[in-house]
């Protein structure tokens, strides 16, 4: 079977003060953090945070430390800008593989946005969100905040643009003459006047380097998923530029989606509607597939309900409530440890799923549930120190096979050259010459990997690496299984207490709005 081929959602955006935006409040928004501007004094709150998986900011080696605090470098970067049109940061949003665990996902965006922008003198401020829609699909996605003025070698915001006098055939600077008097033009401080123009101090405002970042984005993601196995292929090109005759839908922006989400129709909207429309044809087959998955989840909740134990069981009880009024479980996204470490973070959602761990695994109590965790957690500590140990030793031997691959032909001239004598040695020594001079430096980097006393065995080695990769993997495999319980754990864990809380809320609601009613009537 073929790869399945995704249309790339990344869309760089300029924040721009005369649009009334701040790159304070921007930073806010991405970190899910309470952000204080100096510039304009608001205070800047979240309305969200539960979807926050990673944020972090990496700066380049001539930054302040003191950058490393986003408050400082965000409030540095709107204090710089004086004028009311400054533009204040770039800012990308991407779309990430929801296959992808927020560990491997964390990392491959680290690399990623170094070496496209911290590597090229920006400031970056990264986070990664996992958000949710109404259907329940998942949506990993990156926002990136990136500084526009270059930094100078001491750490200072440079200028965005710069004076660049035009020359002659000569190389020559080129005078400003007046046309009434034909000399060269003088300032108020009378100083000569020459012909120039500005740059751009950068290249970052450049057209080619967006389309390079969206390629590298997606040739990254798509490198990513060859080595996982995954058949997925992701497009960084429109539909135009790959010769598609589709439409993609438009930016409806936050302000119409506010709306939107009210029930008033925005013409914004209205073109997407018709857009979505058009390409109703090619989703389909996606639909149809939707539907026949909620029937089949309705058949087999039916089949619990009906097959269901008369024992009371308290776990039980509450995915019940959960899954009857939201049809799934939430995922605790910042407090998920083992969650980090899953991809399938669909199947934690499943109340089926959940149902199934609870039962095979024998879960009668949130005690016993809290027992379990205890014991998987130390399972999973004990299993991760020994794939460490393991792990380090099959690499030092991988390391020093691959390393005597490369040494023993060199190893074999030398010694061919130490048995000769005579005009038979400088022969052979002139015809070797490269691999003779190359011996020092591998003999003394072979032995520097061998311990103390170790001969050299590559035999030895070889069964060496092939039994500690089999234990090595299947270690792995059962602390990947381990990690899995542990995160359904996490879930069911998270859900009691959220469950409780909204309970709570709706109690305290529900008694306000029974006082209301009561002091009317006595009003009356």
């Amino acid at each position: 079977m073929g790869n399945v081929t995704k249309q790339a959602s990344t869309r760089f955006s300029i924040v721009r003060r005369s649009k009334g935006q701040s790159a304070v409040e921007k930073a806010s928004y991405i970190s899910r953090s309470i952000l204080v501007s100096e510039f304009d004094g608001q205070t800047y709150r979240p309305k969200y945070h539960e979807d926050l998986v990673h944020s972090e900011i990496t700066l380049p080696p001539n930054a302040p430390k003191e950058y490393a605090d986003r408050a400082t470098l965000w409030n540095a970067v709107e204090l710089s800008e004086k004028g009311q049109k400054s533009q204040l940061a770039r800012m990308l949003k991407a779309s990430l593989p929801n296959e992808w665990s927020y560990e491997l996902a964390e990392e491959v965006v680290r690399d990623y946005v170094q070496q496209n922008f911290v590597d090229k003198g920006m400031c970056a401020d990264w986070a990664i969100h996992d958000s949710e829609n109404d259907k329940g699909q998942r949506n990993l996605h990156i926002h990136v905040l990136l500084t526009m003025r270059p930094l100078t070698e001491n750490g200072e915001w440079g200028a965005k643009q710069k004076k660049i006098y035009d020359l002659d055939e000569n190389g020559e600077k080129i005078p400003v003459i007046d046309k009434k008097t034909g000399q060269q033009k003088v300032d108020k401080r009378n100083r000569k006047q020459w012909k120039c123009h500005t740059a751009d101090s950068t290249d970052w405002n450049s057209r080619e380097n967006a389309k390079m970042w969206r390629k590298d984005l997606a040739d990254t993601i798509n490198a990513t998923n060859g080595q996982l196995g995954l058949a997925l292929h992701w497009e960084h090109r429109s539909f135009k530029e790959q010769g598609i005759d589709r439409e993609p839908t438009i930016h409806i922006g936050a302000v119409a989606n506010a709306l939107e989400r009210k029930g008033i129709q925005t013409e914004r909207g209205n073109i997407n509607r018709e857009i979505i429309k058009n390409n109703m044809l090619l989703e389909q087959a996606k639909e149809m597939l939707m539907l026949a998955k909620q029937e089949l989840h309705s058949v087999q909740y039916e089949k619990i309900k009906n097959t269901a134990v008369s024992v009371k069981n308290e776990v039980m009880e509450m995915i019940a409530k959960v899954r009857e009024r939201k049809g799934r479980l939430d995922l605790p996204i910042v407090s998920g440890k083992h969650l980090r470490r899953i991809s399938d973070r669909t199947a934690l959602q499943s109340a089926d799923n959940a149902e199934k761990f609870i039962t095979t695994r024998k879960i009668d109590s949130y005690e016993s549930l809290a027992k379990f965790t205890a014991d998987k957690e130390q399972r999973y500590q004990q299993l991760e120190t020994v794939h460490l140990s393991k792990g380090q030793k099959l690499n030092r031997l991988k390391e020093l096979s691959k390393m005597y691959a490369l040494f023993a032909p060199i190893q074999a001239t030398y010694k061919e050259s130490q048995s000769l004598k005579g005009l038979a040695k400088m022969k052979y020594d002139r015809e070797h010459k490269d691999s003779l001079s190359k011996y020092p430096e591998l003999k003394e980097r072979m032995q520097s990997l061998l311990q103390n006393g170790e001969k050299v065995t590559p035999k030895q080695w070889k069964a060496e690496i092939q039994s500690l990769q089999s234990e090595y993997d299947s270690i792995g495999k059962e602390q990947t299984k381990t990690a899995t319980e542990l995160a359904y754990a996490e879930v069911i864990s998270y859900n009691k207490k959220n469950l409780e809380r909204e309970l709570q809320n709706e109690s305290r609601q529900h008694n306000k709005q029974q006082n209301k009613t009561k002091r009317r009537e006595e009003e009356i």
